[in-house]
């Protein structure tokens, strides 16, 4: 990679790293996306999103978690399996193009259906334990196996099914994204035994955009704006899943 190719791939991180992480995300199915444009191997790419994940949600967390929006008897059913869910995902090597297009379709659904809505449910609703545990391990394992944190997956859900409002699932998705990227990446090292440094270069271009889009999220923006804003990343990040190979 020349200095060019770095230079854009540093700016299209930090863009990414504040759309993403401004609803509560951590960017991977965008970074990931990037970097399959560029050209850069499969082996490079997965653990570079899920090191980049870990430092945009650390910061999400952490900015949502300040502002009030987190709860942890929310999340810590979810999160209960969703990590050992998450190293097994990240120490199977797959081939899934049928399974990356039914995400895909759903996340594009999930977009949709987000552009639609008026804004936050006025009653929410927790899910069951046992729902929550259940549907925490799926997600968990879905996150390893695609490089993502999962977050993608769980924000429309808490939302559709009415179980959270909008910056509190932003808040509830950001610290399950972290501990399931953290379960992935412990679970890809463990079958490959090596990291990439690219990761190294575009850690300060992710955590100045993480920084910054997760402030305006968790205090700044409307909740019209974050379901447009999140909209707008299930899109790109459902668009990915189709057509990216």
């Amino acid at each position: 990679m020349d200095t060019a190719q770095l230079a854009f791939l540093c700016l299209a991180i930090a863009m990414i790293a504040f759309l993403y992480s401004s609803v509560g995300h951590a960017g991977a199915s965008g970074y990931i996306a990037t970097m399959t444009l560029l050209g850069l191997a499969a082996t490079v790419i997965r653990p570079t999103a899920l090191v980049l994940n870990i430092l945009v949600a650390t910061i999400g967390s952490f900015q949502f978690w300040r502002a009030g929006h987190f709860s942890w008897k929310l999340f810590w059913p979810f999160a209960l399996l969703s990590v050992p869910a998450a190293y097994l995902g990240g120490y199977i090597q797959p081939s899934a193009s049928i399974l990356r297009i039914l995400i895909g379709l759903v996340l594009l659904f999930s977009a949709a259906r987000l552009i639609f809505r008026r804004g936050d449910p006025a009653e929410t609703v927790a899910p069951s334990k046992p729902t929550a545990v259940g549907v925490g391990a799926g997600l968990g394992f879905l996150s390893g196996l695609t490089g993502t944190g999962g977050g993608i997956f769980l924000t429309p859900l808490l939302l559709f099914c009415r179980w959270a409002h909008i910056r509190q699932a932003a808040a509830v998705s950001a610290v399950f994204i972290l501990v399931n990227s953290i379960g992935g990446l412990v679970g890809y090292f463990t079958a490959v035994r090596s990291l990439p440094v690219l990761g190294l270069y575009l850690a300060i271009p992710a955590i100045i955009g993480g920084a910054i889009g997760s402030h305006l999220g968790s205090r700044r923006l409307p909740v019209r704006a974050i379901s447009i804003l999140l909209a707008i990343v299930l899109a790109i990040a459902g668009t990915k899943l189709i057509f990216t190979r």
